[in-house]
C-alpha cells in the first residue's frame, strides 16, 4: 500500500524544513512523526518487556505504507529514494524506543532489500507483497561469531546437491532472528577460505527442516528488538532459493551497506535529538541550589554545543542521502557519517545522563533506556574503526 501523502494544509508541522528533501518527504515526516506519537510511545514500555514489537503493530506499518517506502508503486510501495528512508529512520530513532525502530528498519532497508536488488521474477512475485505488507518479515544473516564486519571470513557453507543447496553453520546477532518469516543467508559456495567470489546469498524460510533458532539473546539495549543465534544443520533448499547469482552475495552486501549506514546515522541523530529536547526541558525545571540547572553556563553551554554537533551530524546524513539518491558515489560520506553519529549519539547520550542526575540512572527513565540503546550505534553495521579506515583510505 503507499502512503497517504495528502497534504494536510498550506504547510506541514514537521518544524524543519531543508533543502535536501521535497513536499512529500515532509508529509511522509508528519505522517512517520504521528504514528510514533500515537501509536508507539504508549506501548514501547511493554514491548520492551516482552522481548518484540507485536505482529499486528508491524502489519499496521506496512498498511500505512512505512514498509514500502523504496519500493516501486507497481510493487506497492511509494517509490521514493534513500531520503525516504532517512525520513523513517530519523522519526522512528526520535521515538526513544530503537528497538522498535530497529526491528522495522531491518526489514525494510537491510534484508527485504536484498530480495527486491537481486530475487527472480518468481521470488518478488511471492515475497515482495507480503514483505511490503508487514505480513512478511525479513531479517539478513550474515553475522557469524567469528566474522562480523569481515564478510569475507564468514564459516557457513552451502553445498551444491542435485536437490539443491545443503546448509551448514551458524549466524549471531541476528535482528528479527526469533520472531521473523524470512531470512536472507549468506554462506560459502565456494572455497571456504577464499574470497569475495565465494558468497552466495539464499532465501531460507522459518521452518525449513534443518534451520532454527539456536537461542534468543539478551542484550544491553535494544530490548524490544528480537536478536538471535540461528543454527543450520544440513538445512536443504532448493536451486531457486539463491538470491542473485552464485557467488555474488559478497557484492550484494557491500551494494546495501551504503544505504545501511545511512539508516543508521539518520536514526542516531533521531535517538541524539530526542535525548537532547527531553534534557533541555528537564534542566529548565529541575532546580539545584535555588535555581534551574538551565541557569548554569556550563551545563546550557555544554548542551548547545551538542547541539551543533547533531545538527551536523544530521546535515552530513541529509547531504550523503540526497547524493546517494542522485547516484554519486558516497562511500566516503556514509562511513563519514556512520563513525561520526555513532559515537555522537553515545557522547550525547553521556552528558545527557550526567544532567538527569540520579534519575538519569534509573530504569524507569527513558534517558537510561536511550543510552544502553545507543552503544550499539558505534558496533553495528560497521565499527567506528572499520569506517575510519574507509575514510583514510580515500583521504
Amino acid at each position: 500500500m503507499t502512503i497517504n501523502v495528502r497534504p494536510t494544509g498550506a504547510a506541514t508541522t514537521i518544524g524543519r524544513s531543508s533543502p535536501f528533501f521535497e513536499e512529500e518527504h515532509d508529509m511522509l515526516r508528519e505522517q512517520v512523526r504521528r504514528f510514533v506519537d500515537e501509536e508507539i510511545k504508549p506501548h514501547g514500555e511493554a514491548w520492551e518487556a516482552q522481548g518484540f514489537v507485536p505482529r499486528e503493530v508491524l502489519r499496521r506499518m506496512g498498511a500505512l505504507g512505512f514498509f514500502g517506502i523504496r519500493y516501486p508503486e507497481a510493487l506497492g510501495g511509494s517509490g521514493l529514494d534513500t531520503r525516504g528512508s532517512v525520513v523513517l529512520a530519523e522519526e522512528l530513532g526520535r521515538s526513544t524506543f530503537s528497538g522498535v525502530a530497529i526491528t522495522a528498519l531491518v526489514h525494510t532497508d537491510m534484508a527485504s532489500v536484498h530480495v527486491f536488488n537481486a530475487g527472480s521474477r518468481h521470488q518478488q512475485d511471492n515475497w515482495m507483497g507480503r514483505i511490503i505488507a508487514g505480513e512478511t518479515i525479513c531479517a539478513v544473516a550474515v553475522t557469524e561469531p567469528d566474522a562480523g564486519s569481515d564478510v569475507k571470513g564468514i564459516r557457513t557453507t552451502a553445498r551444491r546437491t542435485a536437490d539443491g543447496y545443503v546448509l551448514n553453520g551458524a549466524k549471531m546477532f541476528i535482528t528479527n532472528g526469533v520472531h521473523g518469516d524470512l531470512y536472507c543467508v549468506a554462506a560459502k559456495t565456494g572455497n571456504v577460505g577464499g574470497g569475495s567470489k565465494a558468497v552466495t546469498m539464499f532465501l531460507v524460510e522459518k521452518g525449513t527442516p534443518g534451520f532454527r533458532v539456536g537461542r534468543a539473546l539478551d542484550k544491553h539495549g535494544w530490548r524490544s528488538s528480537d536478536t538471535a543465534e540461528l543454527v543450520f544443520e544440513d538445512c536443504l533448499v532448493p536451486h531457486d532459493a539463491v538470491l542473485g547469482d552464485e557467488g555474488r552475495g559478497f557484492y550484494a552486501i557491500m551494494k546495501n551497506f551504503q544505504n545501511e549506514r545511512i539508516v543508521i546515522g539518520a536514526m542516531a541523530m533521531g535517538e541524539a535529538q530526542a535525548a537532547l529536547d527531553m534534557t533541555i526541558a528537564y534542566v529548565k525545571t529541575r532546580k539545584a541550589f535555588g535555581q534551574p540547572l538551565w541557569d548554569k553556563q556550563a551545563i546550557r553551554q555544554r548542551l548547545a554545543m551538542r547541539a551543533a554537533e547533531v545538527e551536523a551530524g544530521r546535515q552530513l546524513v541529509y547531504s550523503a542521502a540526497w547524493r546517494d539518491a542522485r547516484g554519486e558515489d558516497v562511500t566516503r560520506e556514509v562511513s563519514m557519517l556512520k563513525a561520526y553519529c555513532g559515537e555522537l549519539v553515545n557522547a550525547v547520550m553521556y552528558d545527557c545522563v550526567q544532567f538527569h542526575g540520579g534519575m538519569g540512572f534509573m530504569r524507569e527513565s527513558a534517558i537510561e533506556r536511550m543510552a544502553r540503546d545507543a552503544r550499539v550505534q558505534a558496533i553495528g553495521g560497521g565499527a567506528t574503526e572499520v569506517m575510519l579506515e574507509e575514510v583514510a583510505k580515500r583521504l
